[in-house]
């Protein structure tokens, strides 16, 4: 859609009052009604949209975004956010405030389960058509935390020192990417700071980058109490200052007024929010509230759970559940009523409130963001799989008790879970002591122990060698217990693959120890202030800045462990199946857009779908990590087929950043391409020189 208009001092009210009040609850602009502007009514729906408790509202809770940025599936993540964006418009909401882009280079990072994994070609592809498919919806998506937010602690005052290289190759490869694919209507700007200025006063992540080379075209909002000054915000690129209007509201109309805010400039912010308001449809389509499709939600949810879950780990074919299984003993992590589900901004109300009762609060942060369960029962779920078999629960609270009921069933299946939220980051990948004691204690008793993890992100398996099998679940969402129960008795074939590494330890992470702020420091609950309290605002602006050096570069992920020959417990990509996979025949073509042809042969006796990927290594003079995932395929075949796989690999997939030129280019050489299931099981190479 285009159009042009002459902005009118009226409409700067767009800018100039950047928030609603606290008692409507919302979260936005307010309308100009004589100039038939609508609001802008914005909600956090990450995985859902959120808190709709306080309103006897329902709405939908889908698996965590890392668990469905495991089905490597950009259709079905279209879906997603469609979901969601129905959902937002049946509660009245006509702005999205979803959109993680953030890059899993710290993987305790408390938000690990709002984002899209390690590597910038999966997550911008899947978060580009998350919010495609919330714009679908006619109403404003927005893509953040922009940039290098890739951790909790201390998130209102890090500095984050890292190269305009490692910047451009990796988190912010991810949002070009992604603003590529959805024409986002909004960015949201992050607390931190890069390179010694605050993300929403930073004019080379604004202006250079974002607005000037990506040419995004929709409005930069700030985090909430992100913005840090008026005239060199605006400067910068910042458009709207969320939820307040301390530096946006009237510091902004004086600074106008005088002269150190240009009226081009107040032009430009009002010209971006209009703008997208447009170009979505939001203005020619607003929100009718509804009731939402209940049931649409759930069969949507389900389907997402069953093509995120991963197998791990499968000794003698434990999985799935033979027919003839005549006990089974689920043990620990609520499974008798329950799966868990992320923490933070993000959080969606679970129907009927939480099936585990939070932990009493102990301080003013855990009084506002505490643990809620999904009304989902793993142990119901398998029951009605298995009929005729004998299906219990034990708490696992009594090691003796669990190891008994264990050695009596024939399958025992352990639930594990670590908790993940917004503003506080995980200590370590290791699940608790108790639960790797209750693991060990089970596997001991019995051979056919299975491992059920429900993590925001990677865990730690220290009793690898001593169970049989091995599930990721993720935060499975409303329908999770149902896609775990197909999963388990095989009525779906697992086809789910690592967005993320699963490192053998903390050791092995690029920073060993997680890098926190001076002892003493204001926790960063910033976030959960009402709206027309302005004191932790104006508290954080003064924080002194502590430094985190993204000394690894390049090397996020897979990339760190390939460079530093270190070995991983499951490799970025990795995922099992009831079925099993042959490859063969690799041919490249080259041109502008190259393409890698090759074979995939289920080599099994049930139908499957495999997630065939391509890498590159490039030339040694680039100085690269040992190889970049350049494209893949979902592969359906039946029992015995084959089918030849064509994956077409864009020239620019094939550039680096050069920084002293600031620009792409690609070096001539020498380019391998690697071709198979995993990052580490790439049984077809070949070569090809590139100009």
């Amino acid at each position: 859609m285009k159009f042009a208009f002459t902005p009118v001092p009226a409409l700067a009210a767009l800018v100039f009052a950047g928030s609603l009040t606290f008692a409507r609850a919302l979260h936005g602009t307010d309308a100009i009604p004589r100039l038939g502007i609508p609001a802008i009514q914005m909600a956090d729906s990450s995985y859902g949209v959120t808190k709709g408790a306080a309103m006897g509202r329902y709405s939908t809770a889908l698996p965590s975004n890392l668990g469905a940025a495991s089905s490597w599936d950009p259709e079905m993540i279209f879906e997603y956010g469609s979901l969601i964006g129905r959902e937002l418009r049946d509660q009245g909401y006509n702005m999205s405030l979803g959109g993680g882009v953030n890059l899993t280079r710290e993987p305790r990072d408390g938000r690990t389960f709002e984002y899209q994994g390690e590597d910038p070609l999966l997550a911008g592809t899947l978060a580009g058509n998350f919010v495609r498919g919330i714009q679908s919806q006619h109403l404003i998506g927005d893509l953040k935390h922009f940039a290098v937010n890739d951790q909790e602690s201390g998130r209102n005052s890090l500095n984050v020192n890292i190269s305009k290289r490692a910047m451009r190759e990796t988190d912010l490869r991810a949002f070009e990417i992604a603003l590529r694919i959805s024409d986002a209507g909004a960015v949201m700007c992050a607390y931190n700071r890069v390179n010694s200025d605050f993300a929403c006063e930073n004019s080379y992540l604004l202006t250079d980058v974002l607005k000037g080379d990506f040419r995004f075209r929709g409005f930069i909002l700030a985090d909430w109490g992100g913005t840090h000054s008026t005239v060199k915000a605006s400067h910068a690129g910042l458009d709207m200052e969320q939820p307040h209007n301390i530096f946006f509201g009237t510091a902004l109309r004086k600074a106008a007024e005088s002269g150190e805010v240009s009226q081009d400039e107040i032009n430009e912010h009002v010209h971006r929010v209009l703008r997208s308001l447009f170009a979505t449809g939001t203005f020619d389509d607003p929100t009718r509230g509804q009731v939402p499709d209940v049931e649409g939600g759930y069969r949507i949810a389900q389907e997402i759970a069953e093509k995120s879950i991963v197998l791990l780990k499968n000794k003698n074919d434990v999985l799935p559940l033979s027919t003839d299984t005549s006990s089974v003993v689920l043990i620990g992590g609520h499974a008798d009523v329950a799966v868990p589900s992320g923490g933070g901004s993000g959080q969606v109300d679970p129907p009927g409130g939480s099936p585990v009762p939070p932990p009493p609060p102990h301080d003013f942060f855990s009084a506002g963001i505490r643990p809620a369960w999904m009304p989902s029962s793993p142990l119901h779920a398998i029951m009605a799989k298995m009929p005729s078999a004998k299906i219990s629960y034990v708490s696992g609270d009594d090691l003796t008790a669990a190891a008994a009921a264990a050695k009596s069933a024939d399958v025992a299946i352990v639930f594990a879970y670590q908790w993940e939220s917004e503003a506080v980051d995980l200590p370590t990948l290791d699940l608790s002591p108790d639960q790797n004691k209750l693991i060990e204690a089970v596997a001991a008793a019995n051979p056919k122990t299975i491992v059920v993890l429900e993590t925001g992100g990677p865990a730690t398996m220290p009793w690898i060698d001593k169970v049989a099998g091995v599930v990721e679940a993720w935060y499975p969402g409303i329908r999770g217990s149902e896609a775990l129960a197909n999963i388990l008795t095989g009525a779906v074939n697992p086809t789910g693959k690592l967005a993320v590494t699963f490192p053998r330890s903390d050791a092995d992470l690029p920073h060993p120890n997680l890098v926190l702020p001076p002892p003493g420091s204001l926790p960063d609950f910033n976030h959960l202030v009402a709206d027309n309290s302005n004191i932790f605002s104006v508290l954080f602006q003064t924080l002194p800045a502590f430094q985190i050096n993204y000394d690894e570069g390049l090397k996020v992920g897979y990339k760190w462990y390939d460079a530093e020959q270190k070995p991983v417990l499951f490799p970025f990509g990795f995922g099992l199946s009831y079925t099993s996979y042959e490859y063969s025949g690799l041919k490249v073509q080259g041109g502008d857009t190259m393409t890698a042809s090759f074979t995939v042969k289920n080599t099994g006796a049930r139908i499957g779908i495999e997630i065939a990927q391509v890498y590159v290594s490039f030339p040694e003079v680039a100085g690269e990590p040992p190889k970049r995932l350049v494209g893949w395929a979902r592969v359906k075949l039946a029992a015995g087929a084959s089918k030849l796989v064509s994956i077409a690999i864009e020239r620019d997939r094939l550039t680096i950043f050069d920084e002293s030129a600031d620009t792409w280019k690609m070096v001539p050489g020498r380019y391998n391409l690697l071709v198979g299931g995993s990052s580490r099981d790439l049984p077809l190479s070949a070569a090809v020189n590139l100009q």
